[in-house]
């Protein structure tokens, strides 16, 4: 076995010397070797996405590099490690694909098998696909970010068996503000040793392997497998739909939690305004850290674009983004890092194509359907609690209690017209924030408010008083 670990380790060395080191980094960090039999070399890797990537690129280079140590290798069995128990793992039958030579030829035959459960319902246990690109290492840290990224950090350097600091630790963004980029990190970090298994999916793709578990009846095994993980990552928790699916989140969540196992979760509001799910969960979800990342300054922009510039400079030397223009980029498309990230794309592309050198006018042109006007802030309904509070001089808990009195009923109603007029929440949820009342009261307290500001001067411009102070 030493003389097999000694080959790998220099066919590792011909590997990293062909492809250059941040291709390697990349792609072949996390491969290993897991035996050599007759003609054989069985190589996994962590994942789906990573084994069809090889299979599509370097296959050819993969196996050269191990004739050069074995020329008697002609064959690369490719395998992905399932991140479950291997109690339920479930060999496929391998599924020949032909690798080409450098002169087109067929050559050797790579083979891909996948250790991950054959079931439907187990598919989900191998996890969603992971991009390489979202590690630490090019995650942009600025002043809006620096809590999430601080407390991410975290979750991804602890070992197995140290207590848990926060849980669960819940991120919050709106669309393109790097809260995969961060769940995505702390997966490649977790699983980048063998000490814990880090589970990252998608609350699809566990609605999927939950639905799927229980038409094939291995929801106990599935139930057991979810168990198992010692970091559950999981990305976009606003799409998990069906009671029973949230059932058995929720049982999954606490199990994970009073076993001292770390969860990881990102949606794209607070577990308070996640209408659709239990009550129970939301409870649960609201008692970890919960952490908001915040809208991209120029700055975090600016740095942003820089980190991308670099990237693409690893590929294309010659290309180069003056800094007149990065200027003009991150202060004009302000919406979100993937407009970022698109418009270096956009630049990227057309001095390539047309062999031109980015300039400002070329920038201008290009990205014009980046620039967003400004949206306006997105208001919430404490900060609509706390403001009018402080305006009546009444307590938020007033607002929320039963209480009748004159003093409290009228900046209530005015609060819960400002909730409505100002979010997107429903009158059923915009009930529930004010202390459990149902949707017809919040009904007649908008309908009032909006008959006595047409009549009522001193109420109009109280109220809209109020609104400039929310929307400042």
């Amino acid at each position: 076995m030493t003389s097999e670990q000694d080959r790998w380790s220099r066919v590792k060395g011909r590997l990293r010397t062909s492809v250059g080191e941040d291709v390697y980094t990349s792609w072949f960090a996390r491969m290993d070797l897991e035996g050599v039999q007759d003609e054989s070399v069985r190589l996994s890797v962590p994942t789906r996405f990573l084994k069809s990537w090889i299979q599509a690129h370097y296959a050819e280079r993969v196996l050269s590099c191990w004739q050069a140590e074995m020329p008697e290798v002609h064959r690369i069995d490719l395998t992905v490690r399932t991140a479950v128990r291997p109690t339920i793992a479930l060999k496929e039958t391998p599924a020949p694909i032909e690798a080409k030579r450098m002169d087109g030829r067929p050559s050797a035959e790579l083979r891909a098998t996948a250790t991950a459960p054959v079931s439907a319902s187990h598919d989900a246990l191998g996890g969603s696909p992971l991009d390489p690109r979202l590690t630490f290492a090019s995650f942009v840290v600025g002043r809006a970010n620096t809590l999430a990224h601080a407390a991410a950090r975290q979750v991804a350097e602890g070992r197995r068996g140290d207590p848990v600091m926060f849980n669960p630790l819940y991120i919050h963004a709106g669309v393109g503000l790097g809260k995969t980029h961060l769940l995505q990190a702390v997966t490649w970090a977790g699983n980048s040793g063998s000490e814990r298994k880090v589970l990252y999916l998608t609350a699809e793709k566990f609605m999927y392997g939950f639905v799927a578990a229980l038409k094939t009846q291995t929801a106990l095994a599935f139930k057991e497998a979810l168990r198992g993980i010692d970091v559950l990552v999981i990305d976009d928790l606003q799409f998990l739909q069906g009671k029973s699916t949230q059932a058995e989140f929720c049982h999954t969540l606490n199990a994970l939690i009073d076993a001292g196992r770390q969860v990881v979760i990102a949606a794209d509001r607070p577990p308070s305004d996640l209408e659709s799910l239990d009550d129970r969960v939301r409870s649960r979800l609201a008692g970890g850290l919960v952490v908001e990342m915040g809208s991209l300054g120029e700055d975090l922009r600016l740095g942003i674009l820089k980190s991308r510039v670099a990237a693409a400079r690893a590929h294309h030397a010659s290309f180069d983004v003056p800094e007149e223009v990065l200027n003009y980029l991150a202060r004009t498309i302000t919406h979100n890092g993937r407009d970022l990230e698109g418009s270096i794309n956009r630049l990227l592309a057309h001095s390539k194509l047309n062999n031109q050198p980015v300039t400002l006018e070329m920038a201008e042109r290009e990205v014009r359907d980046l620039i967003r006007p400004q949206e306006p802030k997105r208001i919430k309904i404490e900060d609509i609690q706390r403001v009018v509070a402080r305006q009546y001089n009444v307590s938020r808990s007033d607002l929320l209690s039963s209480r009748r009195t004159a003093n409290v009923v009228r900046p209530r109603q005015v609060a819960m017209y400002l909730a409505k007029t100002l979010t997107l929440r429903s009158l059923p949820e915009i009930g529930r924030r004010f202390g459990g009342r149902d949707h017809t009261t919040v009904l007649h307290a908008v309908r009032k408010i909006e008959a006595l500001v047409s009549k009522d001067a001193a109420l109009s411009e109280e109220v809209e008083s109020l609104k400039r102070q929310l929307q400042e």
